[in-house]
C-alpha cells in the first residue's frame, strides 16, 4: 500500500508514489509520457507507470482546488473556475483511480517537498512562485516533533505571506512575454539572455519602476496580464537589457526576502519555481549557512510534498533518479568510445530523472574543450545560440576549476565563475560563468563512473551535460524516443 501524491490542472502535472515506509518508490513528469511539453495533464501511461510499484490506498493532491476557483473568480478566469470537470475526484477518476482523495495547500506542498527531502531538522521555508491559490510568495517555519516512537512529525508554521496579483513569478513570466518568448515555458532562456545586457544601467531602473514596494514586494500592475507594450518603448533597450533588469531586480527581491526573514537561520529550504532561477539561487546561498533545493521545486515536484503532507514525516530520499526506469547497465564504454571519436554523444538509461535538469541518465554529452562543440551542439538541439550549457564534473576538482569554495551543486542549482574559460569554451557562458553539476562518490555510480574514466584517459574531469530532447518536445523517457532522437539527428544515443 502507497501514497499517491498528483499534481495537475496548471502546467507541468506529476505523479509521485510514496510507501508507508516513507520511501520515495517513483516520481515522474506527464510531459515525458506525452511528449507534450509542459503538460498540465495527467495521463495513463504515468499513472501506470508509478503503481507498478504499489497500489495506492491514498491520494493526496497538491492544491485546495476550491479556494483556487475563488481567486480564478477574481482575477476573472471564469471558465476555469466554473468547469467542474477538472475538480480533483474527476481527474483521479478518468485515470480509474479510486482511493479516497486529501486536498493540501499549494504553497505548503512545495515547501514539505523541500522540507521532507532535506537534511535539516529544522529550517526556515521560503516559497517563490507565479501563483498557487492566492500566495505567490510564502515564509514558514518547519520542524519535527519529537515523538516517544517513531519519527518526529513534520510541522509548519506560516510567518509571512504575499497574495495575487503580487508575485515575483508572475513578474519574471510577464518580461518573458514581453520579450517575445513563450510565458511559464521560457523563463531560464530570459535568464540565459541577461547576461548579454546592460543589467546596472537604465534597464534595471525601468524594471524597477513596475515594483511598488521592494521590501513588501508589491508591485504598480497586475503582470498576470503583461506588461504594458510601451513601457520600455523610447529607452533604447534591447531585449538582453530588458532580461538583464529583471534578472537583476528578481535577485533584489530575493535579497530583501531572506534578508528580513533568513537572516539568523542557520538552514534554509527554497522552492516555488522560482527556485530553478540558478543565478538567483547562488546569490541567495550566501544568506544563510546551509540551503536545500529538492531538484523539482516547481508544480510537478508539488506531487512529491502532497505525499509528503499526507505521511507527515522525513522521506527516504536518496537523489532524483525516480521516473520511467529503461534498465540496463550505465553504458560508460559506449560513452566514452562515442566521445572519443565523436566528441558528442547522448545516453538515455536506467530511471529518468525527477525535475527540469538532465542530470546523466537522459543527457547529451560532449567533450568541452572544442571550440566547436557549442555550436555542433546547438546545432543538434536546434537552439538559440546565445543559450549556455551546464558542466558535469568531479566533485573533487570542482574547486580547482570553479570558483565553488568547496561547495558542491548536484542538481545544477547553482553558478559558478570558470576560472580559466580558455580550457572548456563549451560550457563558459558570455558572463564567465557555468551552471555546474558535481558528481560526488555517494552520487549516481553510473555517471560517477563515466566521469572518472573520462578524466583517467583525457586529464579533463569534466563533460558539457544538456537535456537530451527533440526541440519543443520533453527529455527521452524510453527507448522509442531515443531512438527517434538518434534518427532525427543522426547521435547516438547509448542504453
Amino acid at each position: 500500500m502507497a501514497i499517491l501524491g498528483l499534481s495537475a490542472g496548471f502546467h507541468d502535472a506529476g505523479a509521485t508514489l510514496i510507501s508507508n515506509q516513507g520511501k520515495v518508490l517513483f516520481a515522474g513528469h506527464a510531459e515525458r509520457y506525452s511528449g507534450i511539453k509542459n503538460d498540465a495533464n495527467l495521463n495513463d501511461a504515468l499513472i501506470e507507470d508509478a503503481c507498478r510499484y504499489g497500489e495506492p490506498h491514498h491520494i493526496a493532491w497538491y492544491e485546495n482546488h476550491w479556494l483556487k476557483r475563488t481567486r480564478q473568480l477574481y482575477s476573472g478566469e471564469w471558465r476555469k473556475a466554473l468547469d467542474f470537470s477538472t475538480t480533483p475526484e474527476r481527474i483521479a477518476r478518468r485515470h480509474h483511480l479510486w482511493a479516497p482523495i486529501t486536498s493540501y495547500g499549494h504553497h505548503q506542498c512545495h515547501a514539505a517537498a523541500g522540507f521532507q527531502t532535506s537534511p535539516f531538522d529544522r529550517a526556515k521555508v521560503v516559497v517563490v512562485d507565479a501563483i498557487g491559490e492566492w500566495d505567490t510568495i510564502s515564509v514558514w517555519d518547519a520542524w519535527y516533533e519529537p515523538q516517544r516512537l517513531g519519527k518526529g512529525l513534520a510541522r509548519y508554521k506560516k510567518i509571512w505571506s504575499q497574495q495575487y496579483p503580487h508575485s515575483i513569478g508572475l513578474y519574471y513570466s510577464a518580461v518573458t512575454k514581453y520579450v517575445g518568448l513563450k510565458p511559464m515555458e521560457d523563463e531560464y532562456i530570459l535568464m540565459g539572455m541577461a547576461a548579454y545586457g546592460k543589467s546596472y544601467l537604465s534597464a534595471y531602473e525601468e524594471n524597477l519602476k513596475l515594483v511598488d514596494d521592494d521590501t513588501e514586494i508589491t508591485f504598480k500592475d497586475n503582470l498576470h496580464t503583461g506588461i504594458d507594450e510601451d513601457h520600455f518603448a523610447g529607452t533604447g533597450l534591447t531585449e538582453y537589457d530588458v532580461a538583464a533588469g529583471a534578472q537583476k531586480v528578481t535577485e533584489q527581491l530575493l535579497r530583501n526576502i531572506f534578508e528580513k526573514h533568513c537572516s539568523f537561520a542557520d538552514n534554509v529550504v527554497f522552492m516555488g519555481g522560482v527556485a530553478l532561477n540558478c543565478v538567483a539561487n547562488s546569490m541567495l546561498s550566501g544568506y544563510c549557512r546551509n540551503l536545500w533545493i529538492m531538484p523539482n521545486p516547481g508544480d510537478c515536484g508539488s506531487s512529491l510534498g502532497a505525499a509528503a503532507l499526507m505521511y507527515g514525516k522525513r522521506l527516504q530520499w536518496n537523489g532524483p533518479y525516480l521516473g520511467h526506469d529503461m534498465g540496463g547497465e550505465y553504458p560508460v564504454d559506449l560513452v566514452i568510445g562515442e566521445l572519443m571519436t565523436k566528441k558528442i554523444v547522448g545516453v538515455a538509461t536506467g530511471r529518468a530523472e525527477f525535475g527540469p535538469r538532465a542530470l546523466g541518465t537522459r543527457s547529451l554529452l560532449a567533450d568541452p574543450r572544442g571550440e566547436d562543440i557549442k555550436d555542433r551542439v546547438n546545432e543538434i538541439k536546434r537552439r538559440q545560440k546565445f543559450r549556455p550549457f551546464a558542466p558535469m564534473v568531479l566533485e573533487e576538482h570542482a574547486e580547482d576549476i570553479f570558483n565553488m569554495h568547496g561547495g558542491t551543486n548536484p542538481y545544477m542549482q547553482g553558478v559558478y565563475y570558470v576560472k580559466q574559460p580558455e580550457l572548456y569554451p563549451a560550457i563558459c557562458h558570455a558572463d564567465g560563468t557555468a551552471r555546474v553539476q558535481t558528481v560526488g562518490k555517494n552520487d549516481h555510480p553510473g555517471v560517477r563512473a563515466l566521469l572518472e574514466k573520462w578524466y583517467f584517459l583525457t586529464g579533463c574531469p569534466l563533460l558539457l551535460n544538456t537535456s537530451l530532447n527533440i526541440k519543443g518536445e520533453p527529455m527521452v523517457n524510453n527507448r522509442a524516443d531515443a531512438d527517434r532522437f538518434e534518427q532525427r539527428y543522426g547521435v547516438k544515443v547509448c542504453s
